[in-house]
Order: structure tokens, then C-alpha cells, then sequence
């Protein structure tokens, strides 16, 4: 492997990408149409996301909207969201499914909020191993005399500033997504 810093910081931005994605699906006091995101339905034969076959709004702070497309489908997407562990009761309405989203208890926001700490954790490791490849490649570089032991000094100082940034960063998004899941 080759040592390119913009490939390494690109690497490590798509990591916290990811993250926020990750974070995203996480249910909190306020609903999101991202909530349903994670949710597949049975559907012509197979797994399909919801995004494919309804669209969700968020009409009320506490309320998500599937609108389903296909009629006959409505009753399986019903279905997916109530099994899909998120601890929602969709209320079918023909075509709409209403889906209230209740109050989260003290113990469940606290189950919420460390398994966004452990995404956080995953996506700490998976910049550290990013780091760890663009450090591989300095030495290596350094060593097939393509790099001198200062530039590969200055390089490895630089990798090491991208890594704390992405770190950083990573820190902040989950503390924030910390305080909006405790938010009473």
C-alpha cells in the first residue's frame, strides 16, 4: 500500500460518515424518519427496505407517517415495524400507518446511550487501524528509501494530527447525540 494522506484523512471521514449513519437510527424522545431506516419488510419475495416501498414523514414531534405505495403491502410493513425492535405500535389507517412514538424510560435512554458509546468505540478502532495502515506505509516508504527519515517524521506527525481530529470529532458526535437521547 501506498501512502497518501488525502486517501487516509478520506478513509477516516467515511468512518465518522458512518458513525453519524449508525447514530442516526437510534431512537430518541423525538421522531425521525431515519428512526425506520433499519426496518425490512417481507415483501414480492424478499427483504425490502421501507425506503422502497413508503414514504416517511414526521407530521408531529412524537409521530412518524408511512405512507405505502402499494396497498397491499400495507399490512407487512405494519408488521416489520412492529417486530422490528424498536419498541413502536403502528396503527394501520389503509394506506397511512401512524406509527406514536412513546416516552423512552430512564433505563432504556441509558441502553440508548451506551450502545452509542459502542458505535462510537467501533468507529475510534476503525481510524486507529486507518492510522496504523498510513503509518505501515510511512515506514514502509521510509525504508524503500522513497521517503527521508525527516519527510516520513513530518508525514507520521501529520497522519497523527488527522487522527485526533477524527477522534475528536468522533467524541463530539456522540456526546451530543448522548444529551439528545437523556434529554427528558
Amino acid at each position: 500500500m501506498a501512502y497518501d494522506l488525502a486517501d487516509i484523512k478520506t478513509r477516516m471521514q467515511k468512518s465518522i460518515t458512518s458513525l453519524r449513519e449508525e447514530l442516526a437510527g437510534l431512537r430518541t424522545g423525538r421522531a425521525s424518519a431515519s428512526l425506520l431506516e433499519p426496518v425490512t419488510v417481507e415483501a414480492y419475495g424478499s427483504r425490502t427496505p421501507l425506503s422502497q416501498l413508503a414514504t416517511v414523514t414526521v407530521p408531529e414531534p412524537r409521530m412518524l407517517s408511512v405512507q405505502v405505495w402499494d396497498r397491499s403491502l400495507a399490512m407487512a410493513v405494519e408488521k416489520a415495524i412492529r417486530d422490528s425492535g424498536l419498541g413502536l405500535n403502528p396503527i394501520g389507517e389503509g394506506q397511512v400507518i401512524r406509527v406514536p412514538l412513546p416516552e423512552l424510560n430512564e433505563q432504556r435512554r441509558k441502553e440508548l446511550a451506551k450502545v452509542a458509546h459502542n458505535y462510537a468505540e467501533a468507529a475510534r478502532v476503525a481510524v486507529r487501524h486507518i492510522r496504523r495502515d498510513g503509518m505501515d506505509a510511512l515506514k514502509k516508504a521510509e525504508k524503500d528509501s522513497v521517503l527521508s527519515q525527516d519527510d516520513a517524521r513530518v508525514q507520521s506527525d501529520l497522519v497523527q494530527k488527522a487522527t485526533d481530529a477524527s477522534v475528536s470529532e468522533i467524541d463530539q458526535v456522540v456526546a451530543a447525540k448522548e444529551a439528545e437521547i437523556l434529554q427528558v
